[in-house]
Protein backbone atom coordinates (compact mmCIF):
# COMPACT_ATOMS: atom_id res chain seq x y z
CA UNK A 1 0.00 0.00 0.00
CA UNK A 2 1.44 3.27 -0.91
CA UNK A 3 2.16 5.85 1.69
CA UNK A 4 1.30 9.30 2.00
CA UNK A 5 3.44 12.38 1.39
CA UNK A 6 3.94 12.89 5.31
CA UNK A 7 4.98 9.25 5.98
CA UNK A 8 7.14 9.22 3.06
CA UNK A 9 8.71 12.60 4.31
CA UNK A 10 9.49 10.97 7.59
CA UNK A 11 11.01 8.31 6.73
CA UNK A 12 13.38 10.67 4.33
CA UNK A 13 14.04 12.54 7.12
CA UNK A 14 15.20 9.49 9.31
CA UNK A 15 17.57 8.50 6.69
CA UNK A 16 19.16 12.04 6.10
CA UNK A 17 19.72 11.83 10.06
CA UNK A 18 21.21 8.04 9.51
CA UNK A 19 23.14 9.66 6.85
CA UNK A 20 21.51 7.89 4.44
CA UNK A 21 21.54 10.00 1.75
CA UNK A 22 20.85 7.95 -1.62
CA UNK A 23 17.86 6.60 0.59
CA UNK A 24 16.58 9.95 1.75
CA UNK A 25 16.66 11.16 -2.13
CA UNK A 26 14.54 8.41 -2.81
CA UNK A 27 11.86 8.83 0.04
CA UNK A 28 12.21 12.66 -0.65
CA UNK A 29 11.65 12.34 -4.24
CA UNK A 30 8.19 9.90 -3.51
CA UNK A 31 6.81 12.29 -1.24
CA UNK A 32 7.21 15.30 -3.87
CA UNK A 33 5.20 12.47 -6.58
CA UNK A 34 2.22 11.25 -3.91
CA UNK A 35 1.58 15.28 -2.61
CA UNK A 36 -1.42 16.38 -3.75
CA UNK A 37 -0.38 20.07 -3.87
CA UNK A 38 3.23 20.97 -4.51
CA UNK A 39 4.81 20.89 -1.28
CA UNK A 40 7.84 23.71 -0.60
CA UNK A 41 9.25 21.75 2.71
CA UNK A 42 9.61 18.69 0.65
CA UNK A 43 11.70 20.21 -2.23
CA UNK A 44 13.79 22.05 0.71
CA UNK A 45 14.56 18.73 2.02
CA UNK A 46 15.69 17.46 -0.63
CA UNK A 47 17.90 20.43 -1.55
CA UNK A 48 19.28 20.02 1.73
CA UNK A 49 20.27 16.21 1.01
CA UNK A 50 21.43 16.79 -2.48
CA UNK A 51 24.16 20.11 -0.52
CA UNK A 52 25.18 17.10 1.78
CA UNK A 53 26.09 14.95 -0.84
CA UNK A 54 28.00 17.80 -2.80
CA UNK A 55 25.98 17.44 -6.15
CA UNK A 56 24.92 21.50 -5.69
CA UNK A 57 23.22 21.82 -9.36
CA UNK A 58 20.43 19.52 -8.27
CA UNK A 59 20.76 21.32 -4.85
CA UNK A 60 20.29 24.50 -6.50
CA UNK A 61 17.46 22.99 -8.82
CA UNK A 62 15.20 21.79 -5.72
CA UNK A 63 16.04 24.99 -3.81
CA UNK A 64 14.90 27.14 -6.90
CA UNK A 65 11.52 25.07 -6.77
CA UNK A 66 11.03 25.41 -3.33
CA UNK A 67 11.15 29.53 -3.15
CA UNK A 68 8.91 29.33 -6.32
CA UNK A 69 6.45 27.37 -4.51
CA UNK A 70 6.28 29.80 -1.53
CA UNK A 71 8.22 32.73 -2.03
CA UNK A 72 8.04 34.06 1.51
CA UNK A 73 9.28 31.25 3.05
CA UNK A 74 12.72 32.67 4.13
CA UNK A 75 14.59 29.26 4.67
CA UNK A 76 14.06 28.33 0.94
CA UNK A 77 16.63 30.98 0.25
CA UNK A 78 18.78 29.21 2.55
CA UNK A 79 19.08 26.62 0.47
CA UNK A 80 19.42 28.52 -2.54
CA UNK A 81 22.42 29.99 -0.39
CA UNK A 82 24.32 26.91 0.45
CA UNK A 83 23.59 25.31 -3.47
CA UNK A 84 25.59 28.83 -5.07
CA UNK A 85 28.20 28.78 -2.54
CA UNK A 86 28.79 25.17 -2.84
CA UNK A 87 28.81 25.61 -6.96
CA UNK A 88 31.38 28.69 -5.95
CA UNK A 89 28.42 31.60 -6.97
CA UNK A 90 29.19 33.87 -4.29
CA UNK A 91 27.33 36.82 -5.47
CA UNK A 92 24.44 34.67 -5.92
CA UNK A 93 24.43 33.07 -2.71
CA UNK A 94 25.20 36.24 -1.04
CA UNK A 95 22.03 37.87 -2.66
CA UNK A 96 20.13 34.56 -1.70
CA UNK A 97 21.61 34.88 2.00
CA UNK A 98 20.31 38.54 2.22
CA UNK A 99 16.65 37.94 0.64
CA UNK A 100 16.26 35.19 3.74
CA UNK A 101 17.14 37.95 6.09
CA UNK A 102 14.81 40.03 4.72
CA UNK A 103 12.07 38.04 5.10
CA UNK A 104 12.91 37.01 8.71
CA UNK A 105 15.51 39.02 10.60
CA UNK A 106 16.21 36.02 12.81
CA UNK A 107 16.66 33.42 10.58
CA UNK A 108 20.25 32.58 11.79
CA UNK A 109 21.42 29.78 9.48
CA UNK A 110 21.04 33.03 6.28
CA UNK A 111 22.74 35.02 8.65
CA UNK A 112 25.73 32.67 9.00
CA UNK A 113 25.68 31.56 5.75
CA UNK A 114 26.03 35.48 4.96
CA UNK A 115 29.16 35.77 6.91
CA UNK A 116 30.60 32.80 5.33
CA UNK A 117 30.31 34.13 2.02
CA UNK A 118 31.73 37.43 3.06
CA UNK A 119 34.66 35.73 4.44
CA UNK A 120 35.10 34.01 1.17
CA UNK A 121 34.85 36.81 -0.97
CA UNK A 122 37.46 38.65 1.27
CA UNK A 123 40.08 36.03 1.30
CA UNK A 124 39.51 35.77 -2.63
CA UNK A 125 40.24 39.50 -3.31
CA UNK A 126 43.40 39.22 -0.58
CA UNK A 127 45.25 37.02 -2.59
CA UNK A 128 46.48 37.36 -5.99
CA UNK A 129 45.20 34.90 -8.57
CA UNK A 130 47.14 35.15 -11.50
CA UNK A 131 44.05 35.29 -13.42
CA UNK A 132 43.14 31.61 -12.47
CA UNK A 133 39.95 33.49 -11.11
CA UNK A 134 38.77 34.66 -14.89
CA UNK A 135 40.03 31.12 -15.89
CA UNK A 136 37.51 28.85 -13.24
CA UNK A 137 34.89 31.10 -13.94
CA UNK A 138 34.26 30.17 -17.58
CA UNK A 139 30.29 29.11 -17.35
CA UNK A 140 31.55 26.21 -20.19
CA UNK A 141 34.73 25.25 -18.27
CA UNK A 142 33.64 21.53 -17.74
CA UNK A 143 32.15 20.83 -21.14
CA UNK A 144 34.94 22.15 -22.77
CA UNK A 145 37.10 19.86 -21.19
CA UNK A 146 35.40 17.01 -21.37
CA UNK A 147 34.72 17.51 -25.29
CA UNK A 148 39.15 18.57 -25.15
CA UNK A 149 41.01 14.96 -26.56
CA UNK A 150 43.62 15.82 -24.04
CA UNK A 151 41.61 15.73 -21.10
CA UNK A 152 37.69 14.00 -22.01
CA UNK A 153 39.03 10.26 -20.27
CA UNK A 154 40.37 12.89 -16.91
CA UNK A 155 36.71 14.42 -16.59
CA UNK A 156 35.22 10.91 -16.61
CA UNK A 157 36.54 10.52 -12.95
CA UNK A 158 33.76 12.77 -10.71
CA UNK A 159 35.92 13.29 -7.98
CA UNK A 160 38.31 15.43 -10.48
CA UNK A 161 35.21 17.23 -11.16
CA UNK A 162 34.41 18.61 -8.36
CA UNK A 163 37.50 19.81 -7.18
CA UNK A 164 37.39 21.63 -10.62
CA UNK A 165 34.25 23.13 -9.40
CA UNK A 166 35.69 24.27 -5.60
CA UNK A 167 38.33 26.06 -7.33
CA UNK A 168 35.63 28.51 -9.40
CA UNK A 169 35.03 30.08 -5.57
CA UNK A 170 38.69 29.46 -4.64
CA UNK A 171 41.29 29.47 -7.35
CA UNK A 172 44.28 29.70 -5.19
CA UNK A 173 43.71 26.52 -3.64
CA UNK A 174 45.19 24.78 -6.80
CA UNK A 175 48.81 25.83 -5.65
CA UNK A 176 48.95 23.00 -3.15
CA UNK A 177 47.35 20.75 -5.15
CA UNK A 178 49.04 21.26 -8.73
CA UNK A 179 52.31 19.53 -8.36
CA UNK A 180 50.24 16.52 -6.35
CA UNK A 181 48.10 15.64 -9.14
CA UNK A 182 49.88 15.16 -12.63
CA UNK A 183 46.06 15.40 -13.91
CA UNK A 184 45.64 18.98 -12.69
CA UNK A 185 49.07 19.64 -14.37
CA UNK A 186 47.43 18.63 -17.91
CA UNK A 187 44.24 20.65 -17.49
CA UNK A 188 45.92 23.59 -16.62
CA UNK A 189 48.14 23.31 -19.69
CA UNK A 190 45.03 22.91 -21.47
CA UNK A 191 43.30 26.03 -20.29
CA UNK A 192 46.22 28.30 -20.81
CA UNK A 193 46.67 26.75 -24.52
CA UNK A 194 50.43 25.56 -23.33
CA UNK A 195 52.20 22.21 -24.88
CA UNK A 196 53.82 21.03 -21.92
CA UNK A 197 55.19 18.00 -23.84
CA UNK A 198 53.68 15.58 -21.53
CA UNK A 199 52.39 12.59 -22.03
CA UNK A 200 48.90 12.30 -23.09
CA UNK A 201 47.54 10.24 -19.53
CA UNK A 202 44.23 10.63 -21.40
CA UNK A 203 44.40 6.70 -22.75
CA UNK A 204 46.01 5.86 -19.07
CA UNK A 205 44.37 3.08 -17.28
CA UNK A 206 45.95 4.20 -13.80
CA UNK A 207 45.25 7.57 -12.53
CA UNK A 208 47.01 8.92 -9.41
CA UNK A 209 45.88 8.42 -6.03
CA UNK A 210 43.42 11.34 -4.76
CA UNK A 211 45.00 13.12 -2.11
CA UNK A 212 43.49 11.84 1.50
CA UNK A 213 44.30 14.73 3.49
CA UNK A 214 43.49 18.62 3.71
CA UNK A 215 41.19 17.75 1.00
CA UNK A 216 38.63 21.39 0.32
CA UNK A 217 36.46 19.06 -1.39
CA UNK A 218 35.85 16.28 1.06
CA UNK A 219 35.62 19.00 4.44
CA UNK A 220 32.53 18.81 6.29
CA UNK A 221 33.11 21.07 8.86
CA UNK A 222 32.30 25.01 8.99
CA UNK A 223 34.38 27.31 7.47
CA UNK A 224 35.97 29.49 9.22
CA UNK A 225 38.45 32.93 8.22
CA UNK A 226 41.97 32.22 8.05
CA UNK A 227 44.58 33.72 9.66
CA UNK A 228 46.37 36.89 8.48
CA UNK A 229 49.55 34.83 6.99
CA UNK A 230 53.07 37.14 6.56
CA UNK A 231 53.89 34.80 2.86
CA UNK A 232 52.22 34.75 -0.43
CA UNK A 233 51.06 30.85 0.17
CA UNK A 234 47.94 30.50 -1.23
CA UNK A 235 44.78 30.02 1.49
CA UNK A 236 43.48 26.46 1.36
CA UNK A 237 40.00 27.72 2.06
CA UNK A 238 36.95 25.27 2.08
CA UNK A 239 34.10 26.17 -0.64
CA UNK A 240 31.61 23.69 0.87
CA UNK A 241 28.90 24.62 3.60
CA UNK A 242 27.65 21.84 6.22
CA UNK A 243 23.66 22.29 5.29
CA UNK A 244 21.92 22.86 7.81
CA UNK A 245 18.68 20.64 9.47
CA UNK A 246 16.23 19.57 7.97
CA UNK A 247 12.54 21.59 8.05
CA UNK A 248 9.72 19.24 9.20
CA UNK A 249 6.77 19.94 10.68
CA UNK A 250 6.90 23.38 9.59
CA UNK A 251 10.75 23.16 9.93
CA UNK A 252 11.29 22.14 13.99
CA UNK A 253 15.12 21.10 13.89
CA UNK A 254 14.38 17.86 16.19
CA UNK A 255 11.64 16.36 14.34
CA UNK A 256 14.36 13.99 11.98
CA UNK A 257 16.08 12.94 15.28
CA UNK A 258 12.55 12.03 16.74
CA UNK A 259 11.34 9.75 13.79
CA UNK A 260 14.51 8.20 14.50
CA UNK A 261 13.54 7.65 17.95
CA UNK A 262 10.23 6.32 17.06
CA UNK A 263 11.13 4.30 14.88
CA UNK A 264 13.20 1.97 17.26
CA UNK A 265 10.65 2.09 19.48
CA UNK A 266 7.98 1.10 16.34
CA UNK A 267 10.82 -2.05 16.65
CA UNK A 268 10.63 -2.56 20.15
CA UNK A 269 7.07 -2.55 19.85
CA UNK A 270 6.79 -5.20 17.74
CA UNK A 271 9.32 -7.33 19.98
CA UNK A 272 7.03 -7.03 22.75
CA UNK A 273 9.14 -4.81 24.74
CA UNK A 274 7.20 -2.64 25.57
CA UNK A 275 8.50 -0.48 28.45
CA UNK A 276 11.92 -0.25 25.79
CA UNK A 277 9.15 0.94 23.29
CA UNK A 278 7.58 3.60 25.62
CA UNK A 279 10.63 5.01 26.44
CA UNK A 280 11.62 5.60 22.70
CA UNK A 281 8.17 7.39 22.50
CA UNK A 282 8.47 9.44 25.23
CA UNK A 283 12.37 10.73 23.73
CA UNK A 284 10.23 10.92 20.30
CA UNK A 285 7.86 13.34 22.43
CA UNK A 286 10.57 15.22 24.35
CA UNK A 287 12.26 16.21 20.75
CA UNK A 288 9.49 17.02 18.81
CA UNK A 289 5.58 17.83 19.62
CA UNK A 290 3.92 15.15 17.34
CA UNK A 291 0.59 13.26 18.64
CA UNK A 292 1.38 10.48 16.83
CA UNK A 293 4.42 9.77 19.30
CA UNK A 294 1.58 10.00 22.34
CA UNK A 295 -0.54 7.45 20.15
CA UNK A 296 2.12 5.13 19.68
CA UNK A 297 3.12 5.37 23.52
CA UNK A 298 -0.34 4.50 24.19
CA UNK A 299 -0.57 1.94 22.01
CA UNK A 300 2.42 -0.10 23.75
CA UNK A 301 0.68 0.83 27.69
CA UNK A 302 -2.25 -0.71 26.01
CA UNK A 303 -0.37 -4.27 25.00
CA UNK A 304 1.15 -3.95 28.33
CA UNK A 305 -2.69 -3.93 30.09
CA UNK A 306 -2.20 -1.16 31.34
CA UNK A 307 -5.31 1.02 30.00
CA UNK A 308 -5.78 4.04 33.00
CA UNK A 309 -2.56 5.16 31.70
CA UNK A 310 -3.28 4.82 27.76
CA UNK A 311 -6.07 6.87 28.24
CA UNK A 312 -4.09 9.79 30.44
CA UNK A 313 -2.15 9.38 27.50
CA UNK A 314 -4.25 9.75 25.23
CA UNK A 315 -5.98 12.49 27.07
CA UNK A 316 -3.26 14.22 26.49
CA UNK A 317 -2.83 13.77 22.74
CA UNK A 318 -6.16 15.33 22.37
CA UNK A 319 -5.31 18.26 24.55
CA UNK A 320 -1.78 18.93 22.62
CA UNK A 321 -3.40 17.85 19.39
CA UNK A 322 -5.96 20.69 19.63
CA UNK A 323 -3.55 23.06 20.72
CA UNK A 324 -0.87 21.97 18.01
CA UNK A 325 -3.81 22.08 15.31
CA UNK A 326 -2.88 18.17 14.60
CA UNK A 327 -4.43 15.96 11.36
CA UNK A 328 -8.14 15.76 12.65
CA UNK A 329 -7.41 11.83 11.19
CA UNK A 330 -4.40 11.27 13.92
CA UNK A 331 -7.16 12.96 16.71
CA UNK A 332 -9.66 10.27 15.24
CA UNK A 333 -7.47 7.54 16.34
CA UNK A 334 -6.59 9.07 20.20
CA UNK A 335 -10.54 9.03 20.58
CA UNK A 336 -10.28 5.61 19.20
CA UNK A 337 -7.50 3.75 20.92
CA UNK A 338 -9.57 5.68 24.23
CA UNK A 339 -12.52 3.47 23.55
CA UNK A 340 -10.74 0.57 23.11
CA UNK A 341 -9.13 1.30 26.35
CA UNK A 342 -12.68 1.70 28.02
CA UNK A 343 -14.07 -1.58 26.46
CA UNK A 344 -11.05 -3.49 27.90
CA UNK A 345 -12.07 -1.75 31.52
CA UNK A 346 -15.50 -3.16 30.56
CA UNK A 347 -17.08 0.49 30.34
CA UNK A 348 -19.06 -0.33 27.57
CA UNK A 349 -20.47 3.79 28.03
CA UNK A 350 -17.59 5.01 27.74
CA UNK A 351 -16.46 2.97 25.17
CA UNK A 352 -19.31 3.97 22.85
CA UNK A 353 -18.91 8.10 23.65
CA UNK A 354 -15.53 7.70 22.38
CA UNK A 355 -16.26 5.63 19.21
CA UNK A 356 -18.37 8.21 18.72
CA UNK A 357 -16.10 10.82 19.55
CA UNK A 358 -13.54 9.18 17.07
CA UNK A 359 -16.50 9.18 13.98
CA UNK A 360 -17.30 13.16 14.54
CA UNK A 361 -13.46 13.42 13.90
CA UNK A 362 -13.41 11.13 11.14
CA UNK A 363 -15.32 8.64 9.76
CA UNK A 364 -13.87 5.10 9.62
CA UNK A 365 -15.17 1.59 8.67
CA UNK A 366 -13.74 0.12 11.64
CA UNK A 367 -14.59 2.19 13.94
CA UNK A 368 -18.31 1.87 12.96
CA UNK A 369 -18.19 -0.87 13.46
CA UNK A 370 -16.96 -1.19 16.79
CA UNK A 371 -19.52 1.01 17.84
CA UNK A 372 -22.58 -1.18 16.31
CA UNK A 373 -20.57 -4.33 18.28
CA UNK A 374 -20.07 -2.11 21.58
CA UNK A 375 -23.52 -0.84 21.33
CA UNK A 376 -25.27 -4.16 20.94
CA UNK A 377 -23.41 -5.76 24.03
CA UNK A 378 -23.85 -3.45 26.16
CA UNK A 379 -27.97 -3.85 25.20
CA UNK A 380 -27.09 -7.54 25.89
CA UNK A 381 -25.40 -6.50 29.12
CA UNK A 382 -28.25 -4.38 30.50
CA UNK A 383 -30.69 -6.79 29.28
CA UNK A 384 -29.06 -9.46 31.44
CA UNK A 385 -28.41 -7.60 34.44
CA UNK A 386 -31.87 -6.80 34.76
CA UNK A 387 -33.30 -9.80 34.52
CA UNK A 388 -35.45 -10.72 37.61
CA UNK A 389 -38.02 -13.79 37.99
CA UNK A 390 -39.68 -11.90 41.10
CA UNK A 391 -39.88 -8.76 39.33
CA UNK A 392 -41.30 -10.49 36.82
CA UNK A 393 -43.95 -12.24 38.67
CA UNK A 394 -44.99 -8.64 39.85
CA UNK A 395 -45.47 -7.65 36.62
CA UNK A 396 -47.57 -10.11 35.46
CA UNK A 397 -50.09 -9.79 38.57
CA UNK A 398 -49.94 -6.18 37.59
CA UNK A 399 -50.57 -6.73 34.22
CA UNK A 400 -53.50 -9.26 34.80
CA UNK A 401 -55.07 -6.44 37.17
CA UNK A 402 -54.81 -3.94 34.64
CA UNK A 403 -56.24 -6.01 31.90
CA UNK A 404 -59.32 -7.23 33.91
CA UNK A 405 -59.54 -3.32 34.79
CA UNK A 406 -59.57 -2.95 31.20
CA UNK A 407 -57.08 -0.41 30.68
CA UNK A 408 -55.12 -2.02 28.11
CA UNK A 409 -52.52 0.51 27.72
CA UNK A 410 -51.31 0.00 31.58
CA UNK A 411 -51.37 -3.98 31.00
CA UNK A 412 -49.22 -3.68 27.78
CA UNK A 413 -46.50 -1.96 29.79
CA UNK A 414 -46.61 -3.83 32.76
CA UNK A 415 -46.53 -7.29 30.39
CA UNK A 416 -43.80 -5.65 28.78
CA UNK A 417 -42.29 -5.03 32.27
CA UNK A 418 -42.37 -8.71 32.71
CA UNK A 419 -40.81 -9.23 29.50
CA UNK A 420 -37.79 -7.35 30.22
CA UNK A 421 -37.24 -9.22 33.66
CA UNK A 422 -37.92 -12.77 32.36
CA UNK A 423 -37.55 -12.45 28.77
CA UNK A 424 -37.63 -16.68 28.45
CA UNK A 425 -40.85 -16.68 30.20
CA UNK A 426 -43.53 -17.32 27.15
CA UNK A 427 -46.95 -16.07 29.13
CA UNK A 428 -45.08 -12.54 28.91
CA UNK A 429 -45.61 -12.02 24.82
CA UNK A 430 -48.90 -14.65 24.86
CA UNK A 431 -50.16 -11.88 27.68
CA UNK A 432 -49.31 -9.23 26.08
CA UNK A 433 -50.58 -10.06 22.96
CA UNK A 434 -53.73 -10.37 24.22
CA UNK A 435 -53.67 -6.69 25.76
CA UNK A 436 -52.32 -5.60 22.37
CA UNK A 437 -55.15 -7.16 20.60
CA UNK A 438 -57.71 -5.55 22.86
CA UNK A 439 -55.98 -2.17 21.30
CA UNK A 440 -56.50 -3.36 17.89
CA UNK A 441 -53.14 -3.70 17.50
CA UNK A 442 -53.20 -6.82 15.64
CA UNK A 443 -50.07 -6.82 13.40
CA UNK A 444 -47.93 -6.73 16.91
CA UNK A 445 -50.05 -9.30 18.31
CA UNK A 446 -49.86 -11.33 15.78
CA UNK A 447 -45.67 -10.96 16.29
CA UNK A 448 -45.98 -11.20 20.36
CA UNK A 449 -47.36 -14.23 19.83
CA UNK A 450 -44.84 -15.58 17.43
CA UNK A 451 -41.89 -15.08 20.04
CA UNK A 452 -44.19 -16.74 22.41
CA UNK A 453 -44.08 -19.89 20.58
CA UNK A 454 -40.71 -19.65 19.58
CA UNK A 455 -39.90 -19.93 23.66
CA UNK A 456 -42.33 -22.28 23.50
CA UNK A 457 -43.35 -24.53 21.27
CA UNK A 458 -46.25 -26.14 23.33
CA UNK A 459 -47.89 -23.09 24.35
CA UNK A 460 -51.32 -23.51 23.12
CA UNK A 461 -52.81 -20.41 24.02
CA UNK A 462 -49.97 -18.37 21.89
CA UNK A 463 -51.41 -20.26 18.99
CA UNK A 464 -54.95 -19.53 19.71
CA UNK A 465 -54.09 -15.94 19.95
CA UNK A 466 -52.67 -15.67 17.23
CA UNK A 467 -55.51 -17.11 15.30
CA UNK A 468 -57.91 -14.86 16.77
CA UNK A 469 -55.47 -11.37 15.25
CA UNK A 470 -55.01 -13.18 11.82
CA UNK A 471 -58.43 -13.52 11.79
CA UNK A 472 -58.96 -10.14 12.90
CA UNK A 473 -57.30 -8.93 9.89
CA UNK A 474 -58.82 -10.95 7.00
CA UNK A 475 -55.42 -13.70 6.99
CA UNK A 476 -57.97 -16.47 7.01
CA UNK A 477 -55.92 -19.28 5.47
CA UNK A 478 -52.71 -17.91 7.81
CA UNK A 479 -55.30 -18.56 10.73
CA UNK A 480 -56.52 -22.25 9.63
CA UNK A 481 -52.72 -22.75 9.02
CA UNK A 482 -51.74 -22.64 12.83
CA UNK A 483 -55.11 -23.80 13.79
CA UNK A 484 -53.97 -26.80 12.44
CA UNK A 485 -50.69 -26.39 14.22
CA UNK A 486 -52.44 -25.75 17.20
CA UNK A 487 -54.79 -29.21 17.21
CA UNK A 488 -51.55 -30.81 16.11
CA UNK A 489 -49.73 -29.62 19.46
CA UNK A 490 -52.91 -29.96 22.11
CA UNK A 491 -53.59 -33.42 20.58
CA UNK A 492 -50.11 -34.14 21.59
CA UNK A 493 -49.38 -32.34 24.68
CA UNK A 494 -53.11 -31.63 26.51
CA UNK A 495 -54.57 -34.69 25.06
CA UNK A 496 -57.03 -32.61 23.14
CA UNK A 497 -57.91 -30.07 26.13
CA UNK A 498 -58.42 -27.47 23.07
CA UNK A 499 -60.01 -28.75 20.69
CA UNK A 500 -63.92 -27.37 20.92
CA UNK A 501 -62.23 -23.48 21.20
CA UNK A 502 -60.26 -24.77 18.07
CA UNK A 503 -62.62 -26.29 16.22
CA UNK A 504 -64.79 -23.49 16.84
CA UNK A 505 -61.71 -20.82 15.52
CA UNK A 506 -61.16 -23.32 12.54
CA UNK A 507 -65.09 -22.77 11.32
CA UNK A 508 -65.25 -19.07 12.24
CA UNK A 509 -62.27 -18.39 9.79
CA UNK A 510 -63.24 -21.15 7.25
CA UNK A 511 -67.23 -19.33 6.93
CA UNK A 512 -65.89 -16.08 6.93
CA UNK A 513 -63.06 -16.33 4.42
CA UNK A 514 -65.02 -16.27 1.63
CA UNK A 515 -68.24 -14.14 2.48
CA UNK A 516 -68.34 -11.77 0.18
CA UNK A 517 -66.65 -8.44 1.17
CA UNK A 518 -68.21 -5.03 1.98
CA UNK A 519 -69.79 -3.14 -1.31
CA UNK A 520 -72.11 -5.53 -1.49
CA UNK A 521 -69.45 -8.38 -3.72
CA UNK A 522 -71.40 -10.39 -6.32
CA UNK A 523 -71.16 -13.89 -6.36
CA UNK A 524 -68.80 -14.07 -9.47
CA UNK A 525 -66.48 -11.48 -7.66
CA UNK A 526 -66.41 -13.91 -4.75
CA UNK A 527 -65.66 -16.42 -7.02
CA UNK A 528 -62.90 -14.86 -8.68
CA UNK A 529 -61.39 -14.10 -5.45
CA UNK A 530 -61.48 -17.29 -4.45
CA UNK A 531 -60.10 -18.47 -6.91
CA UNK A 532 -57.13 -16.40 -6.57
CA UNK A 533 -56.68 -17.80 -3.16
CA UNK A 534 -53.20 -19.77 -2.90
CA UNK A 535 -54.54 -22.76 -0.62
CA UNK A 536 -57.84 -22.94 -3.86
CA UNK A 537 -55.41 -23.36 -6.38
CA UNK A 538 -53.27 -25.95 -4.50
CA UNK A 539 -56.33 -27.73 -3.91
CA UNK A 540 -57.25 -27.19 -7.49
CA UNK A 541 -54.03 -28.61 -8.89
CA UNK A 542 -54.23 -31.25 -7.01
CA UNK A 543 -54.32 -34.93 -8.90
CA UNK A 544 -56.58 -37.08 -6.49
CA UNK A 545 -59.16 -33.78 -6.25
CA UNK A 546 -59.31 -33.31 -9.51
CA UNK A 547 -59.73 -37.02 -9.89
CA UNK A 548 -62.50 -36.64 -7.64
CA UNK A 549 -64.56 -33.86 -8.37
CA UNK A 550 -64.47 -35.47 -12.12
CA UNK A 551 -65.72 -38.63 -11.21
CA UNK A 552 -68.44 -36.87 -8.72
CA UNK A 553 -70.18 -34.83 -11.83
CA UNK A 554 -71.45 -38.64 -12.85
CA UNK A 555 -71.69 -40.28 -9.65
CA UNK A 556 -72.18 -37.37 -6.35
CA UNK A 557 -72.71 -40.05 -4.21
CA UNK A 558 -68.79 -40.94 -4.62
CA UNK A 559 -67.79 -37.50 -3.11
CA UNK A 560 -69.48 -38.84 0.16
CA UNK A 561 -67.58 -41.67 0.19
CA UNK A 562 -64.45 -40.01 -0.50
CA UNK A 563 -65.02 -37.70 2.35
CA UNK A 564 -64.96 -40.31 4.91
CA UNK A 565 -60.58 -39.50 4.17
CA UNK A 566 -60.41 -36.50 7.06
CA UNK A 567 -57.72 -34.91 4.68
CA UNK A 568 -60.22 -35.37 1.30
CA UNK A 569 -63.01 -34.06 3.62
CA UNK A 570 -61.14 -30.52 4.42
CA UNK A 571 -60.64 -29.63 1.19
CA UNK A 572 -63.65 -30.77 -0.31
CA UNK A 573 -65.17 -28.63 2.79
CA UNK A 574 -62.78 -25.61 1.57
CA UNK A 575 -63.64 -25.94 -2.32
CA UNK A 576 -67.55 -25.51 -0.60
CA UNK A 577 -66.64 -22.40 1.24
CA UNK A 578 -65.46 -21.03 -1.59
CA UNK A 579 -68.66 -21.87 -3.70
CA UNK A 580 -66.44 -24.10 -5.91
CA UNK A 581 -68.57 -27.01 -5.44
CA UNK A 582 -72.25 -25.71 -4.97
CA UNK A 583 -74.09 -27.80 -2.76
CA UNK A 584 -76.79 -25.92 -2.94
CA UNK A 585 -77.79 -22.05 -3.31
CA UNK A 586 -76.26 -19.70 -1.28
Amino acid sequence: MSLSADEYKQQGNAAFSAKEYDNAIDLFTKAIEVSETPNHVLYSNRSATYSSMKKFAEALKDAEECTKINPTWSKGYNRKGAAHFGLGNLDEAEAAYKKALELDANNKAAQDGLDQVRRTQESRSSQPDMGLSKLFADPNLIENLKKNPKTAELMKDPTLVAKLINYKANPQAIGTDLFSDPRLMTIMATLMGVDLNMPDLSNSNSMPKEPTTNESTTSNETPKEPEAKQTSEPVNEPTTQEPEPMEVDEEDKSKAEADLAKAEGNKAYKAHEFDEAIAKYNKAWELHKDITYLNNRSAAEFEKGDYETAINTLNEAVEQGRDLRADYKIIAKSFARMGNSYYKLNDLHKAIEFYQKSLTEHRTADILTKLRTTEKELKTKEADEYISPEKAEEARLQGKEYFTKADWPKAVEAYTEMIKRAPEDARGYSNRAAALAKLMSFPSAIEDCDKAIKKDPNFIRAYIRKANAQIAVKEFSAALETLDEARTKDAATNNGANTKEIDQLYYKASSQRFQPAEGNETPEQVYQRAMKDPEVQRIMQDPVIQSILSQAQSDPAALQEHMKNPEVFKKIQTLIAAGIIQTGRR
